[in-house]
């Protein structure tokens, strides 16, 4: 996993302090960083467009098409003019080289946005929505430094945004870059270095970026075992009972060496899935809340009290019931609506669906610090995982997963980690990424993907 930082302007003072580098010197491998990308992908005479708001992105952009003068046709546009100290002194170095500034938008082979940065705070005026609205327009590469412009330091995004096909962010990962909304317009997101090494100029930090690796998947590396062995899940059926038997398959499919479904009705499951009217004896975990309705309340209060490993979804973020189980370690995996009501619930706050998606990393803080021991797990493009008072962000997501079922193959997954003995954390982080990573590896229109199709590439991993 790699780190991920709210902010990286006190990174950037700790160089300047700590390593006496100055502030023109990371501007320039800033520039540089970019400038070697471009000439790394793209040949010669290719035509530049950059064009630089006043302040430090804009210089960083200055910086750039100096870098890059005379081996490509490289046009510089300052609609704003300069304003910092650093954007002025690059002005002046461009100027004294004969670079080409220019005084509209014209069509490249290239465009590169330093208009804002990540430091980015209030909302844009009519003149940057017309500039940013005219760029997207245009069919050329797009590059964005540090991140496009019109995304705020919060990863929101209150007019518009530069759709950029890169991203190349300055210093360290930002926690802007990996919010729902900012996923459509950033691209693929690379780190520059800025005169020190990745793990020189990051520190401590509580979110971090999940990467293929930090999946574990359940393989079986010791072969005196038995299906016990490899624990047993009890998935709970309610009034939809479709969604307890994509999580039953799911499960087994992952690894669990038992699965039984609880149903008081008899169910057509798969003849390796089984039946209960009860818990089993013998289980060692609990998915719960997938298609649960109307069920029988003490019935669900007496499953809840069980001292099992629980992932619970759905139905019970709406009932007052799962307020007596906030105190367990237990797994929940709320979609956007269903942790609104959870939050409400909770006395935590009432706010509606936008409100979340725009703060969706304050309200999981939020929540996970006065419930330390509840691993949460908000779904949505990029999953936010957390912890108590750590956040893992998984990027994998893709609108493949966006149909019915999708989440019920995640909780039989969880659900089948927590009985094979992977603790809370583990469970949700290795699941959740199986899940995306699996729709990714399905081969067909991203329309067509079925929980069924879904199992079957889990199967592959």
């Amino acid at each position: 996993m790699q780190k991920l930082f709210d902010e990286v302007n006190t990174l950037d003072q700790r160089c300047y302090e700590k390593f006496a580098l100055s502030e023109d010197i990371l501007m320039e491998h800033a520039a540089n960083s970019i400038a070697l990308y471009i000439q790394k992908q793209y040949k010669k005479k290719k035509s530049i467009f950059i064009v630089c708001g006043a302040g430090n992105n804009g210089a960083d952009g200055i910086a750039l098409a100096r870098l890059l003068y005379k081996k490509y046709e490289v046009s510089l546009y300052l609609p704003f003019g300069v304003k910092s100290n650093m954007a002025k002194v690059q002005e002046k170095r461009a100027q004294a080289l004969g670079l080409n500034f220019v005084n509209e938008i014209i069509a490249n082979d290239i465009i590169v946005d330093c208009l804002f940065g990540t430091g980015l705070n209030k909302d844009l005026n009519a003149e940057s929505i017309n500039i940013i609205e005219q760029l997207n327009q245009l069919a050329s590469v797009k590059i964005a430094c540090d991140i496009p412009s019109g995304i705020n330091t919060l990863g929101q995004i209150s007019t518009i945004a530069f759709y950029a096909d890169i991203t190349i962010t300055m210093g360290a990962l930002k926690t802007s870059l990996y919010t729902d909304i900012s996923k459509d317009y950033v691209g693929e997101v690379l780190v520059s270095n800025l005169g020190v090494q990745r793990e020189i100029y990051e520190t401590t930090t509580n979110k971090y970026l999940l990467e293929k690796s930090d999946m574990l998947l359940p393989l079986r590396n010791t072969h005196n075992s038995h299906k016990g062995t490899y624990g047993h899940l009890n998935v709970i059926a309610g009034c939809k009972k479709g969604a307890s038997i994509i999580a039953s398959n799911a499960a087994f499919a992952f690894g669990a060496g038992l699965v039984t479904t609880v149903s008081h009705e008899e169910l057509e499951l798969p003849c390796h899935i089984m039946q209960s009217h009860f818990l089993s004896k013998n289980c060692t975990a609990i998915a719960i809340g997938m298609g649960l309705g109307n069920y029988e309340e003490n019935e669900i209060k007496d499953i809840l009290s069980k001292d099992i490993p629980k992932i619970i979804d759905a139905d019970l973020f709406y009932s007052p019931l799962i307020l007596d189980v906030l105190d367990q370690n237990i797994v929940l995996t709320p979609h956007p609506k269903e942790f609104c009501a959870l939050l409400k619930l909770c006395d935590i706050d009432d706010i509606g669906i936008e409100q979340l998606q725009n703060n969706r990393l304050k309200y999981v803080e939020i929540f996970c610090k006065k419930y330390p021991n509840i691993v949460l797990l908000l779904k949505g493009t990029n999953v936010i995982i957390s912890l108590y008072n750590k956040i893992y962000i998984n990027t994998y997501g893709s609108a493949s997963l966006s149909k019915g079922g999708s989440g019920d193959v995640l909780s039989g997954l969880i659900g089948s980690l927590l009985a094979q003995g992977y603790n809370a954390l583990d469970a949700t982080i290795s699941a959740s990424l199986a899940h995306s990573i699996a729709a990714n590896n399905y081969k067909k229109n991203n329309y067509s993907l079925s929980p069924i199709d879904l199992i079957e590439e889990i199967k592959k991993l």
